[in-house]
């Protein structure tokens, strides 16, 4: 058996994508910078895909900037935004559980002098409006706070925030990459100015996303070389991916619904039966307050990396956190931040379920999972201890 719960490290390519995109690699390769047919061609179906993908999150077409995806968009939001507007301040606001995509960019800012602020969050993840509007100085030009955690799935108050920032004339920026397809988004209603999206996390390809850039947004051109997008991000599109995604959101917004309320039925059927069955284990992130997809579990007294890998022998893909940061031993920031001890940090696991998510899946990985950790445990010698009582 093969179960794939790693969704939010990425997603198969849904069939009806992959045909919609077949095409643009043959019949309809033109460039759509070229005014030939070849060239219409494919500007046309580029700007059909646009207009679906502002439809999915009810923005303006032209607002859509497509880019290589959601690394690429954080970075240009930020960026953007900082060399565009440093005439009027050079403070920005952040959370410390951002993806690195953001507090990396931030780091390089810092660097050219701007002040960077990594507000705190609580034992859930979430970031407190209030500590928005203290940490907010007149030289603040953006505020950028994740929409829903990549790791555990909290999802954050950004309408609440978004009026905080659009009252005191401030750029607000989510990172979207984990909610755009999978939750109701609505631009206006949340009060951004800028918003990042990746196409591969919604059943679409890799290599695409874009960036909302809410009209009258004053932004440095992130891409030099060529006028494409407006000017705004320099580089021949990709149509065939634009193509893909716009068929992805098309998808998503069709099925979003029904996917919601299936997805947490499963999600929370998987986090009562485990917790139930393995003592000293915990869910992170909150309870209520998360991604329908998104089940991230510590358990204590067991590396998150052997609990992956002996899944992986049964034939469950599932990781420790962030595919971008899976390759380190340290302790997720994203953990620290919400304080969660260390004993219990390196122990955990984020399964992540998706539209080919099964019942009878979430039954075999509920069943298999409970002893792989008590098989682990048993090679820990704290863990013997306890178990016998002696601490």
């Amino acid at each position: 058996m093969n179960i794939y719960f790693d969704n939010a490290a990425t997603t198969p390519v849904a069939p009806e994508v992959l045909a919609a995109m077949m095409p643009f690699f043959g019949n309809f390769f033109g460039n759509p910078s070229s005014l030939h047919a070849f060239g219409q061609d494919a500007r046309r179906a580029m700007e059909a895909a646009r207009a679906e993908l502002a439809r999915l999150i009810n923005a303006d077409p032209d607002e859509i900037v497509f880019t290589s995806g959601g690394t690429e968009s954080d970075n240009f939001a930020v960026k953007g935004v900082a060399g565009a507007n440093r005439d009027r301040g050079n403070h920005i606001i952040t959370t410390k559980i951002e993806h690195h995509a953001v507090l990396e960019p931030c780091h390089v800012l810092e660097n050219q002098g701007f002040r960077v602020t990594y507000l705190d969050v609580d034992e859930y993840g979430l970031v407190s409006p209030e500590d928005v509007i203290k940490a907010i100085t007149p030289e603040t030009i953006l505020v950028s706070v994740m929409h829903a955690n990549n790791e555990i799935g909290t999802v954050e108050p950004i309408a609440e925030i978004g009026q905080i920032t659009r009252d005191m004339g401030i750029y607000l920026h989510t990172d979207a990459v984990q909610t755009v397809g999978h939750l109701p988004i609505d631009v206006q209603q949340m009060n951004v100015d800028l918003l990042s999206s990746s196409a591969h996390k919604l059943s679409g390809p890799k290599g695409i996303g874009f960036l909302y850039i809410r009209k009258g947004t004053k932004m440095a051109q992130f891409m030099h070389g060529g006028g494409q997008e407006k000017n705004r991000r320099a580089s021949t599109q990709n149509v065939p991916g634009i193509v893909g995604f716009g068929k992805a959101a098309e998808i998503a917004l069709k099925e979003m619904d029904a996917e919601i309320e299936r997805l947490t039925g499963l999600r929370d059927r998987f986090i009562r039966e485990v917790l139930a069955r393995v003592p000293h284990a915990r869910l992170n992130g909150h309870p209520q307050k998360r991604l329908p997809n998104n089940i991230n579990l510590s358990a204590a007294y067991v590396e998150g990396e052997a609990l992956v890998l002996n899944l992986d022998m049964q034939g469950v893909a599932a990781s420790t956190g962030s595919a971008c940061t899976s390759g380190s031993f340290e302790p997720s920031h994203i953990l620290k931040a919400i304080g969660l001890p260390l004993e219990m940090s390196q122990g955990s696991i984020r399964f992540t379920l998706g539209r080919i998510t099964k019942d009878e899946e979430v039954d075999y990985v509920i069943g298999i999972l409970p002893g792989i950790i008590e098989k682990l445990r048993a090679l820990s010698p704290v863990y013997k201890k306890v178990k016998d009582g002696t601490i």
